[in-house]
């Protein structure tokens, strides 16, 4: 883990009514003190719950990072007469140390207990947040010397709407000062609808005013954002914002959990969403140099988008905040397609078409819980058609990103063991082929993978953090190495200064079969601080 701990400003979500901003108010931390000590191992409501506690986010960081709070004698740090905590000798200090979390309690003028009761436009939140990491800088310059102003940065961990609200001081030129945003350095989001809110399939519209509900239609938020859309989507994150490395989107699969407005929310927002935001709406991306599409850091969990089974009170969410701010290793997980074979018995000259479902299970050596998991049973795999994959005119359709994961040497299960490991399961379902748009019954068994497999992956970055030529990677195929990483790649490629590593599939359900895919595991491995 990196010495260097910046401050965490928590940004919350959307509270629709008077009541919630009051709930929200009466909260010293906003829900980012929440915790669970249930959670779902299967997608069976009516299987029980199984145990495990976490603490809550607040309370982890706290215990395991060492951050502190800023509340002192019931004030915040906007309050005129909030002074800062002393220190271990109870003599007084000035301002904050770096190692802080801050809530931005911006609801608060729009409740009825310490505001007006009305619910203000975005734009508001956004330029409060603005002033609020001015003030942060300010503090932590007071506690750690005038350099600490020109060298200060800040995390953004931002839950549902609060994303939105983070986006738009980013990305408005008009909503903050330069100087602020250049101090974000990483910027994490718990289920954003980065591209809006959808209901019934349909997109929140513009006229629905009360209490701001069109915040989330999306040309209110290309508005917002000073960003136009792009082929009728608002997700696209500029550069100019923020690196886009330098981003975080965490996405919720469990929409059967969320039990808003007595369920009716997870009815309209429908199967692939965690309740209120669909998946493909809850992630961002940006472009690279020669303009192809490239997807932001993103994992994916079967957490629901608020309550017990919430993703922000969830240990598989904070395991990858922490990773993404205090991480050592970043590896982006891709899988290229050489080629899909068909059933022998579909005709060739047929017109054939199919949606593969590509299923990811990541999980850190050691722990009970995935880093991220795509699985078609809760609506989060990677789809691609039959003929999105055997179009010559669409090779990009054929790399298909999978998640990014970040390894952490502070998480190891042994401190003296130099590699940093976890097991990657793959799997391609069997589609549903269609066959002169037909569904093709010959040969079909619903549920069985035209691949599936666990690698193991091991990796001990070099010493020395500029020698890029010094990385080792092994790997291990469950049916071929018995789930051991006993066989050494080499990086054949760098792009974007990361290194890649590539991994053949095993041949066990390959492409030496029909109907089969073959194809490699892409590993993008570079450092992380």
């Amino acid at each position: 883990m990196t010495d260097k701990r910046y401050p965490i400003i928590y940004v919350r979500g959307y509270a629709m009514t008077t009541n919630e901003r009051d709930e929200t108010t009466a909260d010293p931390f906003c829900g980012f003190n929440v915790g669970s000590t249930v959670y779902r191992a299967t997608v069976d409501k009516k299987a029980a719950a199984q145990k495990f506690v976490f603490e809550s986010p607040v309370v982890r960081l706290l215990a395991d990072f060492q951050y502190m709070s800023v509340y002192q004698n019931g004030l915040d740090i906007l309050d005129e007469d909030w002074k800062p905590p002393p220190d271990q000798t109870g003599a007084d200090v000035e301002g904050i140390p770096s190692a802080s979390v801050i809530i931005y309690r911006y609801y608060e003028t729009g409740s009825d207990l310490l505001g007006d009761g009305k619910a203000r436009d975005i734009t508001a939140y956004a330029k409060g947040l603005n002033d609020l990491i001015l003030r942060v800088r300010d503090l932590v310059a007071k506690r750690e010397g005038p350099a600490a102003a020109d060298g200060f940065r800040c995390y953004l961990v931002a839950h549902s709407m609060g994303g939105l609200v983070c986006r738009a001081f980013l990305q408005n030129p008009a909503l903050g000062d330069e100087v602020a945003r250049k101090c974000v350095d990483k910027f994490f989001t718990y289920a954003t609808p980065h591209n809006g809110i959808d209901i019934g399939g349909i997109n929140v519209p513009s006229w629905l005013t009360v209490n701001e509900i069109n915040t989330f239609n999306r040309d209110k938020i290309a508005n917002f954002l000073a960003t136009p859309q792009i082929n009728g989507r608002v997700d696209y994150l500029p550069p100019s914002a923020i690196a886009p490395d330098r981003v975080f989107c965490m996405v919720g699969s469990n929409r059967g959990d969320y039990e808003v407005a007595m369920g009716a929310s997870r009815m309209f927002a429908g199967h692939g969403s965690d309740g209120l935001v669909r998946v493909e709406n809850a992630t961002l991306c940006s472009f690279d140099k020669d303009g192809k599409e490239r997807p932001v850091a993103t994992a994916y969990t079967y957490r629901s988008h608020s309550g017990y089974f919430g993703i922000v009170n969830s240990e598989e969410a904070f395991q990858n905040l922490v990773r993404f701010l205090f991480g050592d290793v970043r590896v982006d997980l891709w899988f290229d397609v050489d080629s899909v074979t068909l059933p022998p018995d579909i005709p060739k000259d047929a017109d054939v078409d199919a949606l593969y479902q590509v299923e990811l299970l990541a999980a850190p050596r050691g722990k009970r819980w995935y880093l991220s998991r795509r699985v078609a049973e809760e609506d989060s795999p990677a789809c691609r058609t039959h003929k999105e994959l055997t179009n010559p005119a669409t090779p990009e359709k054929r790399s298909i990103y999978l998640s990014t994961v970040f390894l952490s040497n502070k998480a190891r299960v042994k401190q003296d063991r130099p590699t940093l490991a976890y097991a990657m399961t793959l799997g391609v379902r069997v589609p549903d082929y269609q066959v002169n748009r037909k569904f093709w019954v010959d040969g079909h068994y619903e549920g069985s993978s035209l691949f599936r497999d666990t690698l193991i992956i091991e990796i001990e970055p070099p010493a020395d953090a500029d020698a890029t030529k010094t990385w080792k990677v092994k790997y291990g195929w469950q049916t071929d190495t018995a789930g051991r990483a006993t066989v050494p790649t080499n990086y054949d490629d760098v792009v974007d200064g990361k290194l890649q590593f590539v991994v053949p599939l095993s041949k066990t359900g390959s492409a030496f079969s029909a109907p089969g895919i073959s194809g490699k595991v892409r590993l993008a491995v570079s450092g992380w601080s």
